[in-house]
């Protein structure tokens, strides 16, 4: 007796691996129509599979890459008796500096305490310990907490082209004409669209104030991958291109001040932003104290405040000027 062969595994992330499937599904769908497999119709199954095969032109060279590390996040929670929020950042310095800009916009709420100095310190650290006390227990009602936390969610690796080329034209109508729109079905959901692997989220967020936007690209279609994992994006608001990632000619590039930024330690990070502020190449919010671009007319900080841009003769622009300073 004989010992069978064992199966053969079908890699269904792979170009070859998907039109197997798809011939095998073809056959299932015919079984269960007719209860057999009629030569003449899976005849025509096999002549149209076989078509969308290339004999002659050689497999495009593949690269594997690997599923995404896990992200690492801060998660700041800040409560009050007015609200109780949940905000996440990129590293633990940004968190601790947003909240020291509600520290230090709230600190007449310290005023009945004589061992609290009347203005906040620099320092981002011994200002929001002040606030709240060295346990985090001076109010009653107010507190905050801040943790490191991984990011959740499916990580699976792709095998690409070297050879990246977007989809053809045609290819392109039919991924949009199936493009499919989820509304909000409850309160713990959020509307959202998919068109060819690609979610975007796009919904009024009551507790920032904004519409919020946000594009996931973990899940997009493989022919969307680029050899190097990126998906080609180009976002525009108001016909004003805010980012593109196209790799086209004449796209915008990221600003040289945000990737010496971006690039810069924390010590070289406080010198950088000293010299932008000189230059007038960033602006201090006088009622937050957080930074915005040249162009920026209001604050464009992470919280609600939207404070407009104080004018150069506007007493608040140079308390805010000074401020700056004297942190950096």
């Amino acid at each position: 007796m004989s010992t069978p062969e064992p199966k053969t595994p079908v890699d269904r992330n792979t170009p070859m691996g998907k039109t197997l499937v798809t011939l095998h599904q073809q056959l299932i769908d015919l079984e269960e129509r007719t209860g057999e497999w009629p030569g003449a119709a899976v005849a025509d199954i096999l002549g149209g599979w076989l078509e969308h095969l290339d004999f002659a032109t050689p497999p495009p060279a593949l690269t594997r890459i690997p599923p995404r590390a896990p992200g690492r996040v801060w998660l700041l929670r800040r409560w009050d008796s007015d609200e109780d929020r949940v905000l996440p950042f990129t590293d633990e310095g940004l968190a601790r500096a947003e909240l020291a800009r509600h520290v230090r916009a709230h600190w007449t709420n310290l005023r009945s305490h004589e061992d609290i100095p009347p203005h906040p310190p620099a320092d981002d650290r011994e200002a929001v310990e002040l606030y709240y006390g060295h346990d985090c227990d001076r109010f009653s009602d107010e507190g905050f907490s801040l943790h490191r936390a991984t990011v959740q969610g499916p990580r699976l690796g792709r095998l690409v082209p070297l050879t990246f080329a977007f989809p053809a034209p045609d290819a392109c109508e039919q991924a949009n004409r199936s493009t499919v729109f989820h509304p909000q079905s409850d309160e713990n959901d959020l509307p959202w669209s998919e068109v060819d692997g690609i979610l975007v989220f796009a919904y009024l967020d009551p507790e920032l104030g904004a519409v919020q936007v946000s594009v996931h690209l973990d899940t997009a279609s493989d022919r969307l991958v680029r050899p190097d994992g990126t998906v080609p994006l180009r976002v525009t608001v108001q016909d004003a291109v805010v980012l593109d990632d196209s790799g086209t000619e004449g796209a915008p590039r990221e600003a040289v001040l945000d990737q010496l930024l971006s690039a810069a330690d924390a010590g070289s990070r406080q010198a950088i932003r000293a010299a932008a502020l000189a230059a007038g190449l960033l602006w201090n919010c006088p009622a937050c104290h957080g930074d915005n671009p040249a162009s920026a007319a209001c604050c464009e900080g992470p919280g609600p405040c939207r404070k407009p841009r104080p004018t150069a003769g506007d007493p608040a622009a140079r308390a805010g000027a000074k401020a700056s300073r004297t942190s950096s």
